[in-house]
């Protein structure tokens, strides 16, 4: 529950500092005065939007920092979540700056404001003045019923349904891309079969150019060959092999006789040598060098091929066309799988829908019969409100489609006087009967809520007389269990409050500054009297304040 509020520079607020107590803690002033103020400055706390705009002085940062005991919330899980260290006493703060920056710290650790949010949601219930609208909503109506029945399987829907709801996504990508698929699956086999028929090696467009130019050349080069071999070898003595041979043996006899002729000897014996290899070769290049017009016809339709399916692809090798042929290869397997990936998809969809269908089923159920079990509790409640002749029905009918909420469609139908047929609570409840329904609801759902603190702004208004007495008796009930601090303009509410805090405006040199104060004992008396009269307070209203506190 909430120990201690500290506010500085916030709005009217220079700086205060509150202890609050147990149970049934009512904070009143005049109108303007700065009570709602109060509800601002512990909104940033859990995770509201900051705004310059609340920065009194616009030179200094604002500061709002409350402490709260949360033992035996089981709040651990959370704070390992955000790997923040837990106490049971708790303190949150938030720091507006000038430059309109804000900073959260959890137990004086910087903190997001997700953190911030998730703690609030688990130790304070602001219920503001337009708060009451949200009872005309039908998520909120539906949400009531959740929270009022007895094992709502809520979360196990939300599961499947967020299940379903991934793998709908992922067979609506699926046909989306089998749909594309379709659209180019032809082309692309026919691209892939003709690279395919085409049988092409990654070597092979070298070789077939280098056959070409030799193809295209081979009778010049045969002749030329020709013409080697005669001059190599001619008849009659007259070729180059035979002339070096005749050379070396005339040198042969004299070699001996001088170092000069031995070398050139050797020299001819090995050019002879040379000749006779070169000789050899040009016989084998002539055998090999066979001209075909069928195979140089063969070898440039070969190349055309190649040519014109690189050209079709944009690319210059056939490296690059096998890799297209792998790639279009993949892709229509790919879509020959999709098929197959489609129809289990198909059957995980329908399978999680089934289980789906079954937790909604539970889910209205478990509704159904928490809209009874509300009807009985709230009936009670509205008839000390005033509305004993009231009526109040949940209505649960199937929704037109699942949501993540279920397959309902909730709707508060409710009819305050006697006779009537009930109708959707927007269209029938005017604003002072909206504030007893959600003070009637919000007295019976916070019996099954853990949260340890709930904030009323003025959900007060539009009742009086004996109707606000009850009011505030249902308020000190509620403090039976929970902590409960109301900002009232009723007297009758004001003197049921374990403890009484007053917010006053006041002048400090030229600035309207508020102020919030304990009352004792004494002067929460005389403030209720002002209430109930004026200022000062008339001797018989007095008398009457110290008459309504002392029935509580």
């Amino acid at each position: 529950m909430l120990r201690t509020l500290h506010v500085e520079n916030y709005a009217l607020i220079r700086e205060t500092d509150i202890s609050l107590a147990d149970g049934f803690v009512v904070i009143t002033g005049e109108t303007g005065a700065g009570k709602s103020i109060l509800l601002g400055a512990l909104g940033l706390l859990v995770g509201q939007r900051a705004d310059t705009q609340v920065l009194a002085d616009k030179e200094r940062r604002c500061v709002v920092e409350a402490t709260f005991d949360i033992a035996d919330l089981g709040l651990e899980p959370l704070f390992a979540r955000y790997d923040a260290d837990y106490d049971d006493t708790l303190i949150l703060r938030r720091e507006i700056l000038p430059s309109a920056k804000s900073r959260a710290f959890v137990n004086d650790s910087p903190a997001s404001l997700q953190f911030l949010k998730e703690l609030g949601s688990h130790i304070l219930d602001i219920h503001s003045q337009y708060q009451t609208l949200t009872l005309t909503e039908s998520t909120f109506q539906t949400q009531l019923l959740d929270t009022f029945a007895t094992a709502s399987p809520l979360e196990e829907y939300r599961q499947l349904y967020r299940s379903y709801s991934s793998l709908k996504r992922e067979l609506e990508q699926l046909t989306a891309r089998d749909m594309e698929n379709n659209k180019v699956r032809d082309y692309n086999l026919f691209l892939f079969d003709e690279l395919n028929a085409a049988r092409l090696q990654e070597e092979e467009q070298q070789e077939l150019e280098e056959e070409a130019r030799l193809l295209e050349h081979a009778e010049g080069i045969k002749e030329a060959l020709g013409t080697v071999a005669a001059l190599c070898d001619g008849q009659d003595g007259d070729g180059a092999i035979a002339r070096l041979s005749a050379s070396r043996s005339a040198l042969s006899h004299v070699a001996s006789f001088h170092e000069g002729i031995e070398s050139l000897y050797q020299r001819l014996d090995s050019c002879l040598i040379e000749m006779q290899d070169i000789l050899s070769e040009v016989a084998s290049l002539d055998d090999k060098i066979q001209y075909s017009s069928e195979r140089q016809a063969a070898v440039a339709e070969r190349l055309d091929l190649i040519y014109r399916l690189q050209k079709k692809h944009g690319v210059d090798t056939v490296a690059a066309l096998l890799e297209i042929q792998a790639r279009l290869g993949e892709q229509l397997k790919d879509a020959e799988n999709l098929d197959d990936m489609i129809r289990d998809k198909m059957e995980q969809v329908d399978k999680v829908f089934a289980q789906m269908q079954q937790a909604a089923d539970r889910l209205t159920q478990s509704r159904q019969a928490a809209a009874t079990l509300l009807e009985s509790q709230l009936l009670p409640v509205l008839a000390k409100l005033g509305m004993a002749s009231a009526r109040i029905v949940a209505d649960v009918s199937p929704a037109a489609d699942y949501g993540p909420m279920g397959h309902d469609n909730v709707r508060l139908l409710f009819n305050a006087n006697q006779g009537g047929t009930p109708r959707p609570v927007a269209d029938v409840a005017s604003g002072g009967e909206l504030s007893r329904l959600m003070l009637a609801i919000k007295s019976v759902v916070t019996q099954r809520s853990l949260l340890p603190t709930i904030i009323f702004d003025e959900i007060d208004s539009g009742v009086s007389g004996d109707i606000s007495v009850a009011v505030g008796e249902i308020m000190r009930r509620m403090a039976d269990h929970m902590q409960v601090i109301a900002i009232s303009h009723l007297p009758q509410i004001a003197a049921k409050a374990s403890q009484h805090l007053k917010v006053a405006k006041a002048l400090e040199g030229e600035s309207t500054i508020s102020r919030i104060r304990q009352l004792s004992a004494d002067e929460r008396v005389t403030e209720i009297a002002i209430m109930l009269s004026s200022n000062p307070p008339t001797t018989a209203a007095l008398q009457t304040a110290r008459e309504l506190m002392q029935t509580t």
